[in-house]
């Protein structure tokens, strides 16, 4: 794996993006008004980083980073991202998304919702519950006491374990929260949401986490 594409080029794309070229990765970044609106973000990450349409940023990643409103799930790209491991790191708000049923429902979730328009695809939830700021300063050597715990949640093992991997260079600890269904408990509102939890408070925080519905 060389090169990690993005979907979404904001906060969190574009400090992913920095981490990722910081730990010897190729970016190819994206977001919904083209490439040419990606030129100081190139510029400032350096040479290992381009700008591109969506559609090319999914081919040319050999992980693909989903990073936008989620509002805007229906947008992204699904054949150049068959097969691949996709991280979502998207949250829902309604003042900012619109209300979508299945959300406010909570008969699906946010990642849910984007592994059911990528059906050929290996989403993992991740970086949701993190601020942009803490994600760019936070990361430490592995072994640090205290070191901070970021979740993931996913269906795939093998995808789960490639995200792990990733999270650990960019400086975290890393805490499986399950299935892709359980990613919930990391989501917004809850208890491990922007927390900067070591692992054991990380999996303490996930374990605390109440429905919508049941508050």
């Amino acid at each position: 794996m060389t090169t990690i594409g993005f979907i979404g080029a904001g906060r969190i794309g574009g400090t992913l993006a920095q981490l990722a070229i910081e730990n010897g990765y190729d970016v190819v970044v994206s977001n919904s008004r083209g490439p040419e609106t990606l030129t100081d973000l190139v510029q400032q990450l350096g040479d290992r980083a381009r700008a591109a349409t969506p559609a090319e940023a999914a081919e040319a990643g050999d992980i693909v980073v989903v990073t936008i409103p989620t509002k805007n799930v229906p947008d992204v790209p699904v054949q150049p991202l068959a097969g691949k491991v996709v991280i979502d790191t998207n949250n829902y708000y309604p003042q900012r998304d619109g209300q979508i049923e299945a959300l406010d429902n909570e008969s699906s979730t946010v990642s849910e919702l984007l592994q059911t328009r990528l059906p050929e695809s290996h989403v993992v939830k991740a970086f949701n519950n993190i601020m942009f700021s803490d994600l760019g300063s936070q990361g430490v050597p592995a072994g640090t006491p205290g070191r901070r715990a970021l979740s993931i949640a996913g269906d795939s093992a093998d995808a789960k374990s490639t995200v792990a991997q990733l999270i650990e260079q960019f400086g975290f600890d890393v805490v499986d929260a399950g299935e892709l269904a359980e990613g919930w408990r990391f989501q917004r509102d809850e208890p491990a949401y922007v927390q900067p939890y070591d692992a054991d408070g990380m999996r303490a925080a996930l374990a605390q986490a109440v429905r919508y519905r049941d508050r």
